[in-house]
């Protein structure tokens, strides 16, 4: 987009200084010393751009971009459409959302717009035609970028009719509804397609497969709104790239769906350093794992759209970062995968929600500033790293994650309705392949397997019967497969699995299983080595399954429950499958446990890690292309190879030269 540039700035809110020419004139200097190339604009623009209806005031804003682009800085512009202004609002009720009660919203907030209403589509429509008109062949803009954060769900009339078409559409008859959704049970049946309506906390929660239809839909009318905004710019400017803002373990949207809509995948990062219950290590584990599902949803670079180069002001606790952790978090957004980083905000807000956010520019407009000379800092060091602008990863790893399942598995009554932890048992399968400098992506039912040579599959509940094949044959071909406890249990309705499970996948494993016991908080299993494995003593905990292994091709246990009346059935095992093999790994087990045995699977499958040698402690390896990143995650120095790292250092080699 940029040529071989890193993109390097961010939000950029000057419709708020429009009274202060020196504020203006003042930024522009502070972006060049920061090595800003890049801003946002116009993401909660609308009542500046449109402040009474159908008078539109565009002027101010093409003022903004070209003289950005003078000075060498260029536009992502967003459309408006994630705040509505208050004479919107307030003309056309029908535009606020109305809440799972059925009550209508007053005038509040942002994102929360009938994604349904077609008078807002109207209004949408038109103030994105004007911006298409006078930005779409501008070559100061480089990308569209689509509302803002989608999410929420709205419950009005004209949703409900709306879920109602989306119904029959999926399931063509409401006898085929009825059977999907198991509605006999409890005399449930529907006779009519509008006596169906949305869950409600004072209506319908035993129907499950309905919860989940109704996620299903709320995530389809996003992405078809993403896709009107899309095509109503696109109309006008048929060249223009799009993106859409993506957040942190976001549930209202199969964002692995609504990646295809748009031509490159960003998101927005706010990790919460220093907290008492995690070391640095642990932190930037779990944000490398966003940004490497983020990359994921293209198979290409990504871009990181929001970070802070400080604070937050939203989270419980607003921790200042410590020096060295905003150019650690930078760096690492790079090495694993983005073309950009860039944050909320440029300069702070004088007033209103988010008036005490972290911005690079403060209330006091020093450039001595830690946060101004940090982003400095950063913007020097990624112009050194120009190179690497559109390097793809290797594909080594992937592990598999479903919003659908994910839907599906928490919406579910049993074994275990609090605590399940989805999001915890993908982190300790990631964070022991990361550890081990492996490359992780991620995908759902629908991915492409080729190119890998390891697919986790954790807790894959909700298993289609395509997906069931493909892993067979994964496998079949030379492949290797983990697959955990509780998965092949139901199908696409969350109907459960009649015969053995887990479905699809028994010949695969070598096993089915017999029974699966819930554990209470604190509550563990030990689990002993099998004779002559290497895998460390472990402690089972959450759910743990009983299984029987084949009586023809059985599995060859690696691991055996130690204690209760499960004692002797397998904790894992593995079982030859064809060219290649599967792993069964019955319950969640403790971090110790995963890096062995993950580090024993990367090395039986010849997965060549990011560093040769082992890391210390602390110390995280992460390659991409040719680029080799090394970062230092503690507050000692530390060494590596030949290189010292101070406390939250980074070294990248490119080959065998070293870059910084």
């Amino acid at each position: 987009m940029q040529g071989l540039k890193l993109l390097h700035g961010g939000d950029y809110n000057p419709e708020q200084w429009l009274d202060r020419p020196d504020i203006l004139a003042q930024d522009i200097e502070l972006m060049k010393k920061a090595r800003v190339n890049t801003v946002t604009l116009g993401v909660f623009s609308w009542s500046a751009l449109e402040p009474q209806e159908g008078v539109y005031t565009l002027d101010w804003l093409a003022d903004i971009v070209h003289n950005l682009y003078a000075n060498g800085i260029r536009t992502i512009l967003a459309t408006p459409s994630a705040a509505r202004p208050a004479w919107l609002a307030h003309k056309y009720p029908e535009v606020r959302r109305v809440r799972a009660d059925r009550v209508r919203e007053l005038y509040n907030r942002r994102q929360n717009y009938c994604y349904t209403s077609p008078l807002y589509r109207d209004k949408v429509r038109r103030i994105d035609q004007k911006l298409a008109q006078r930005f779409g062949s501008d070559p100061a803009v480089i990308l569209w970028h689509i509302s803002n954060e989608m999410g929420g769900d709205c419950h009005c009339e004209l949703c409900q009719a709306e879920f109602r078409r989306w119904l029959q559409a999926r399931y063509g008859s409401l006898q085929a509804l009825n059977k999907a959704w198991n509605t006999r049970f409890w005399s449930h049946d529907y006779t009519a397609w509008e006596q169906i309506e949305s869950p409600a906390p004072q209506g319908e929660n035993a129907v499950q497969a309905l919860a989940l239809d109704w996620k299903r839909f709320v995530s389809d009318r996003h992405i078809d709104f993403l896709k009107f905004e899309r095509d109503t710019v696109k109309e006008l400017a048929p060249d223009a790239k799009f993106t859409a803002n993506m957040m942190y373990r976001f549930d209202g949207i199969d964002y692995f769906k609504m990646a295809k809509e748009i031509d490159v995948a960003s998101w927005d990062n706010y990790p919460t350093w220093h907290k008492p219950t995690e070391t640095v290590e642990e932190t930037a584990l779990d944000t490398a794992m966003m940004h490497d599902l983020f990359y994921s949803m293209k198979g290409n670079p990504f871009l990181l759209m929001e970070s802070s180069p400080s604070f937050t002001n939203w989270q419980p606790i607003s921790k200042q970062k410590k020096p060295g952790i905003a150019e650690l978090a930078a760096l690492q957004t790079v090495a694993h995968g983005a073309d950009s980083v860039l944050y909320f905000q440029w300069r702070g807000s004088r007033g209103a929600e988010e008036k005490l956010h972290g911005a690079v520019i403060g209330h006091d407009g020093r450039q001595d500033a830690r946060a101004f000379t940090e982003t400095v800092q950063v913007g020097k060091k990624l112009e050194k790293l120009s190179e690497i602008t559109a390097v793809q990863r290797e594909k080594q790893a992937l592990i598999v994650h479903d919003w659908q399942n994910k839907w599906a598995l928490e919406g579910s009554c049993g074994p275990r309705n609090a605590g399940l932890g989805y999001w915890d048992e993908l982190k300790r399968h990631y964070n022991a392949l990361a550890r081990a400098g492996i490359a992780v992506e991620f995908g759902d039912e629908t991915a492409d397997l080729t190119g890998y040579r390891l697919v986790v599959v954790p807790m894959l509940y909700l298993l289609t019967d395509d997906f069931a094949k493909k892993l067979c044959g994964f496998a079949q071909n030379g492949g290797t497969v983990v697959v955990t406890y509780w998965t092949g249990v139901v199908d696409e309705s969350d109907l459960c699995r009649l015969g053995d499970t887990p479905y699809g996948l028994t010949e695969l494993l070598g096993l089915r299983r017999t029974e699966i016991d819930g554990m209470y908080d604190g509550e563990t299993r030990r689990c002993t080595p099998a004779s002559g494995c290497a895998l460390p003593e472990a402690q089972a905990s959450i759910l743990c399954e009983v299984a029987a292994l084949n009586d023809t091709d059985p599995a060859e246990p690696l691991s055996i429950y130690a204690e209760d009346y499960f004692a002797q059935c397998p904790a894992a095992a593995v079982h030859k499958y064809g060219a290649g093999r599967a792993y069964y790994l019955a319950s969640r087990f403790d971090e110790d446990f995963y890096r062995a045995f993950y580090r024993d699977a990367a090395k039986e499958l010849g997965l060549v890690p990011a560093w040769p040698q082992p890391l210390p402690a602390g110390v995280l390896a992460v390659k991409r292309g040719d680029f080799v990143f090394v970062q230092n995650c503690t507050e000692q120095p530390v060494t590596v190879g030949e290189s010292e790292l101070p406390r939250y250092g980074t070294a990248v080699w490119n080959a065998a030269n070293r870059v910084l």
